[in-house]
């Protein structure tokens, strides 16, 4: 028995042995826990800081380790081995904080940081040697991931070894109760060469003072440019409370090129260079902020403080890799005089709402009122913000196909996250229902008698109330404001309407009953409305015979409007072909348009309907019905049914807010999409689709949470390796997409059917093997000791096993430090950079143009018809 005992032992160190010889995600994190410092048991996360992807990819979460600043101003900084010794690149960034408790967070790469400690006051350092920004964060920014085929470069011979977390924590008003602190950042590395390298290049003016009372100050910042080229793809810009805005410029034989121009009083992120922008050897970067002294009594000076002032242009840029330089910086203004001819532009300052100001900074006087509805995220959106293998699939639990509803023409969630559905009862929008004057031909009827607005209960369709009856003729679009009131379109009676949510009467009634028009008192089957949560500003898409969006204050009076009927040719900015559905994008005060029968989606400034950007994909077809935004950065739409002969599906897509990338399409796995009509996503990232002809509502949730219910039905136990509070957990993730829309809806019905079975079989095959491998091993050994040694064979083994043990045991400051910068330099009086917002930039665009398309009805019109719904 003892030799079986020696000889089992020795088997399975040979097979470890022979194990730890291949180089494996497991292995590294493994690596990894030795250097991990214990963390804080209240930090949600912190007990899990590496995520395998597969085989090149895994994901590190850093987090302050459970900390409580003493006083405000605080800046606290910990640092995270790089967990892999090889080349990697980080091409992912997810923030885990909140505004009401830091006030920045900046990531940095080095090879050896200031200090050994859990944290420490980066008043000590941030890094003995150079150090690099990779990331930064403020004031809730969404998360950003890099554009394709780009990263930042770190390990390997000449990449950091190290990342160190500086939080810098404002107010600490928020930590009267004595919580411990775990914001951070969890990174998506990958090993896959990237043959792009990004970089951050910073220009800061140092040396501005601005006089108490004085109306506009001017700092300045020019460098020449000496290094080989990099292209310009985000910006982003930053003063405290007395910038009106920051605009940077690329100046190339007197000519300049505006890079970006924000106000800094708005989100500080990193928003898209709107015009690619490359800079050459010799070029000079040029950079403005505009403050006022207005309401100071003392000069106020560059420093860290909420105080002191700040006047910082940053640019992210991607260099070819055998040229990549990650950080430079520039400080100086190295001639005056050409700012004689900067662009009128930079001298304008950008108007902000009030609301939007008082949220601007994170100190305490600055905080006091804040109305937090607007840019703060949810406390599920700072754990799960962002991710770009985001998928969804649909509740098969959810009873939408039993519900007894007329054509769905609308959905939105109330604030209490009910579902809110309107529907047209027993009446039907068909060619009978208008003239060619678009005047409504079946008054007879009468108003439709059944409740046309219900509230349903999200997680099983219960009815919880009901209006809506005998107000309506052909219901179409519906929004709901921050207070809970309904609004409404009628496409019969060319009217919008504001209702209470239990109201029989409206409370506001824009338009004229059953009469069309196009001026400012009239619509023309209007399709939707966006209430600003902010300043209650009500926006209307108008409609199936006009093409264009109009602005009315709170009470209903006429502000502006923009657009114009898109041409025959291809359709240019700003102007529609049936503008049919609304998404505000509060955060960034935009408003997006599914202009639908040109199959692309337009975004426009709120405060002035300037155009921002088009977002058109092939894959959208010709026709694309609604569209809708999910706080955190993702966008979701659905377009319509293909013509006869083209490969577009009808489906629903899911977006990348800030690049306009498709990170997933989906479609029901119960019956099918027939003219999917509108679409509403929860803060959760629950998906709602209301199909006008199907007559039915669908449920789509992410398979994240399908997954948990997967795994237990087949009885499969999910475990976690724990060693020192450091727990490896190993995620295989999905690999990435085709893009041929109908191979790619293919492979969702195959993966939907087998991914349980697999799993399954393949976990239990990997168990089975090794186990009847090493039997077999033990047979054969215990065979031959019999034979060769008789008797005393055990006995002769049993000796060599110390010294085969014993063989298996044998085997197995340079540069800029941005922490200490402002030290150095006069009016400086915090180390470190104040806050930094980022959101990446990739957008895609497809040229191909919408045309004309099919009726909401079924019958297909003549190609010269418009279709409605």
């Amino acid at each position: 028995m003892a030799g079986l005992v020696n000889n089992l032992l020795i088997l399975i160190l040979v097979l470890q042995n022979i194990c730890s010889g291949f180089r494996s995600s497991l292995s590294v994190f493994k690596r990894y826990k030795d250097a991990t410092r214990s963390l804080s048991s209240e930090c949600f996360g912190s007990t899990r800081p590496v995520i395998s992807f597969g085989l090149s990819d895994f994901a590190l979460d850093i987090r302050m380790p459970g900390v409580t600043p003493k006083q405000s101003d605080t800046y606290l900084c910990m640092s995270v081995p790089l967990p892999v010794d090889d080349e990697a690149y980080v091409v992912d960034f997810k923030p885990h904080a909140s505004m009401d408790t830091v006030h920045h967070m900046l990531l940095f790469g080095c090879n050896e940081p200031s200090s050994n400690e859990n944290y420490w006051d980066c008043d000590e350092g941030i890094c003995k040697d150079k150090s690099n920004i990779l990331y930064a964060w403020a004031r809730n920014a969404p998360p950003t991931r890099l554009p394709k085929g780009v990263g930042f470069r770190v390990g390997g011979e000449t990449g950091s070894k190290f990342f160190v977390l500086q939080v810098h924590y404002g107010d600490i008003s928020a930590f009267r109760d004595k919580h411990k602190d775990c914001s951070g950042v969890t990174l998506h590395l990958t090993h896959q060469k990237q043959p792009l390298i990004a970089g951050m290049y910073l220009m800061m003016s140092v040396n501005t003072v601005i006089p108490p009372g004085e109306k506009v100050v001017d700092a300045d910042i020019a460098c020449h440019y000496k290094r080989f080229p990099m292209h310009l793809f985000a910006y982003r810009v930053h003063t405290h409370r007395l910038g009106k805005v920051v605009s940077g410029y690329r100046v190339r034989n007197g000519q300049w090129t505006l890079i970006g121009r924000q106000s800094p009083q708005v989100p500080q992120a990193f928003y898209p260079v709107e015009h690619p922008v490359d800079v050459s050897y010799d070029d000079i970067l040029a950079a403005r902020c505009v403050f006022s002294g207005e309401g100071r009594t003392t000069e106020t000076h560059i420093g860290g403080t909420a105080n002191d002032e700040m006047c910082n242009f940053y640019i992210m840029y991607y260099m070819e890799a055998k040229h990549a330089v990650s950080y430079t910086t520039c400080t100086q203004n190295a001639n005056p005089e050409m700012f004689r001819n900067i662009p009128q532009e930079a001298n304008i300052p950008i108007p902000v709402k009030p609301d939007m100001l008082k949220m601007a900074h994170g100190h305490h006087e600055e905080t006091k009122d804040t109305d937090k509805s607007s840019l703060q995220l949810s406390k599920g959106e700072e754990e799960e913000i962002l991710d770009q293998n985001f998928h969804i699939e649909e509740a098969m639990e959810w009873p939408g196909l039993d519900l007894k509803l007329g054509q769905v023409s609308g959905l939105a969630l109330d604030p209490e996250n009910n579902l809110v559905v309107f529907h047209r009862g027993d009446h039907v929008w068909d060619e009978n229902s208008f003239d060619s004057k678009f005047v409504y031909q079946q008054r007879g009827l009468g108003p439709i008698e059944q409740n046309t607005i219900l509230v349903l209960n999200p997680s099983n369709a219960k009815l919880l109330r009901s209006t809506g009856k005998n107000l309506f003729y052909l219901p179409h679009g519906l929004s709901i404001d921050k207070d809970g009131n309904y609004w409404v379109t009628d496409v019969a009676l060319h009217q919008v309407f504001k209702l209470g949510a239990d109201a029989k009467e409206p409370l506001l009634i824009l338009g004229v009953a059953l009469q069309p028009g196009s001026d400012n008192s009239h619509f023309c089957q209007p399709t939707d409305v966006a209430v600003d949560p902010v300043t209650g500003s009500v926006y209307i898409s108008d409609g199936y015979c006009n093409s264009r969006i109009i602005q009315f204050s709170p009470n209903g009076l006429y502000v502006m409007q923009w657009g114009e009927e898109s041409s025959s040719g291809k359709a240019g900015p700003g102007q529609f072909r049936i503008p049919h559905s609304l998404a505000l994008i509060p955060e960034l005060s935009q408003l997006c348009v599914a202009d639908r029968e040109n199959g692309r989606i337009q975004c426009f400034r709120l405060e002035t309907g300037e155009f921002v950007r088009e977002i058109k994909h092939r894959s959208f077809g010709r026709e694309l019905f609604a569209v809708s935004y999910a706080p955190g950065g993702l966008l979701f739409a659905v377009n319509g049914m293909p013509y006869p002969g083209e490969s577009e599906p009808v489906q629903g897509f899911v977006m990348n807010f800030s690049t306009g990338e498709i990170i997933d399409t989906f479609i029901p796995l119960r019956k099918s999409f027939e003219m999917p009509h509108d679409i509403v996503a929860s803060e959760d990232k629950t998906v709602f689709v209301g199909d006008v002809h199907a007559r039915t509502v669908w449920k789509f949730a992410s398979t994240e949470k399908m997954e948990h219910r997967s795994v237990k039905k087949a009885g499969i136990e999910v475990q976690e390796i724990k060693a020192s509070e450091t727990v490896v957990e190993a995620r295989l993730k999905n690999n990435p997409e085709p893009t041929d829309p109908l191979k790619k809806q293919e492979k969702h019905h195959l993966v939907r059917q087998a991914s349980t079975g697999v799993s399954f079989v393949l976990i239990t095959t990997l168990l089975i093997i090794p186990v009847v491998v090493l039997l077999a091993i033990l047979v054969f050994i215990r065979w031959r000791k019999t034979a060769v040694y008789g008797a005393d064979g055990e006995h002769k083994l049993d000796s060599n096993s110390g010294r085969i043990l014993g063989r298996l045991r044998g085997k197995g400051g340079g540069g800029l430090n941005l922490g200490n910068f402002f030290a150095s330099h006069k009016g400086y009086s915090r180390k470190g950079f104040d806050r930094l917002s980022t959101e990446g930039s990739d957008q895609e665009k497809d040229e191909d143009d919408g045309t004309d398309s099919e009726e909401e009805y079924s019958a297909p019109p003549p190609p010269q018809a418009l279709s409605s719904s």
